[in-house]
């Protein structure tokens, strides 16, 4: 797990053979969060990673964008080891990890109206329409840094170069396409919302994070 950006922290697996990589993100903060489990297999390799950082540390919080087996698949494994963590995801994705077993008490459900506020971190949602039946996704976005958490949009195939890349935020957004939301004017929507944020850092599910050219 390596620091990219101030108090974020990244672990990545690439996949050779569809050339895509997967990362998961670490906020190194008072009450750390995480952004993605990774899938099962994922699992043991990201607890390790997590425990050389947190260093005895617990961890507070796992943020799920959206219900699939890169955003959520090894979280019981997660849960087995921090048992007091708060599973932060949208109610549709709470209702799909209840019907595989995973997360029971520890999930609290969030949405646009919701946010988690502590004494060094404030952590945003902004709705979209996600994968697995365009089921309810929720982008993350954590107020003090400036850092976007862009899901599975914002993405880029192949092995990056570099894990950090120069790019606009406006560019970023205007990168959206109707197939990644597929409803035209939700998409719009969410554009003109996006816009509003101030962002410094965008945190893909894959591909290579950007340091907006505004920062």
């Amino acid at each position: 797990m390596e620091n990219i950006y101030k108090d974020l922290y990244q672990h990545t697996k690439f996949v050779e053979p569809i050339n895509l990589s997967f990362h998961q993100y670490l906020l190194l903060t008072e009450k750390p969060l995480l952004v993605h489990t990774g899938e099962h297999n994922n699992g043991p390799l990201l607890i390790k990673s997590l425990k050389e950082v947190l260093k005895g540390r617990e961890l507070s919080y796992i943020f799920i964008s959206h219900f699939e087996s890169d955003e959520a698949g090894a979280l019981q494994l997660l849960l087995n080891e921090y048992k007091e963590a708060t599973v932060l995801c949208s109610e549709v994705t709470s209702r799909q990890l209840a019907g595989f077993g995973m997360g029971n008490e520890n999930v609290k459900v969030v949405d646009e109206k919701s946010s988690i506020v502590e004494k060094d971190f404030t952590f945003e949602f902004i709705s979209y329409p996600a994968e697995m039946h365009l089921w309810e996704g929720l982008f993350g976005y954590e107020k003090k840094r400036k850092i976007f958490f862009s899901s599975d949009t914002m993405i880029a195939f192949g092995k990056p170069s570099e894990k950090v890349v120069t790019k606009s935020f406006d560019e970023l957004i205007g990168s959206l396409t109707i197939e990644q939301i597929p409803d035209a004017k939700k998409l719009i929507e969410i554009q003109n919302t996006l816009m509003q944020l101030e962002v410094d850092f965008v945190a893909p599910g894959h591909g290579p994070t950007y340091l907006t050219k505004e920062a």
